[in-house]
């Protein structure tokens, strides 16, 4: 068993559509970034890289590379799977917390767990999604942005 640690934060921008966990949010502006901006695939990516020491979001799809530019950070997600299987390893599960004043990630949470569930192929009750505010502070508190933080578990693959 190994544990790994993600983070990701973005800022907002008008006229970018708002993908979190996979799940399109409507009526938000979206997050910049070169791929789609999902902080929350983003720090899960790196969360299961980095149990396996196998690098981070940045190193597998930099934004270098046009090859993702506006990429599906779900698809993203799929290859970092890829990368932990060929060195052994499948997800156990994985806890993501998502640090903004809005949306509201709630009536969200149950899409973006069978989304990311799908992507690591785990059952969707190995994954948990849940949202807290900044209580109004720094710049997450001002609405500038979002951040996430996820925790994966990850093991041997059994076969």
């Amino acid at each position: 068993m190994r544990i790994g640690n993600g983070y990701d934060s973005h800022r907002f921008e008008e006229g970018r559509p708002l993908i979190l966990g996979g799940v399109r949010i409507p009526d938000h502006a979206g997050l910049r970034g070169h791929s789609d901006g999902d902080a929350v695939a983003h720090a899960v990516i790196d969360a299961i890289l980095g149990a396996a020491a196998a690098g981070n979001v940045g190193s597998h799809f930099p934004p270098s590379d046009d090859a993702w530019k506006d990429a599906d950070s779900i698809v993203l997600l799929e290859r970092a799977r890829a990368v932990l299987h060929e060195r052994g390893y499948e997800v156990v599960n994985v806890d993501v917390t998502v640090v903004c004043e809005s949306p509201r990630i709630g009536p969200h949470v149950a899409a973006m767990c069978s989304r990311l569930a799908d992507a690591m192929g785990v059952p969707v009750d190995r994954v948990s999604v849940k949202g807290k505010t900044n209580e109004g502070m720094g710049w997450i508190g001002r609405g500038e942005g979002v951040a996430v933080h996820a925790v994966a578990l990850i093991r041997t693959a059994m076969g």
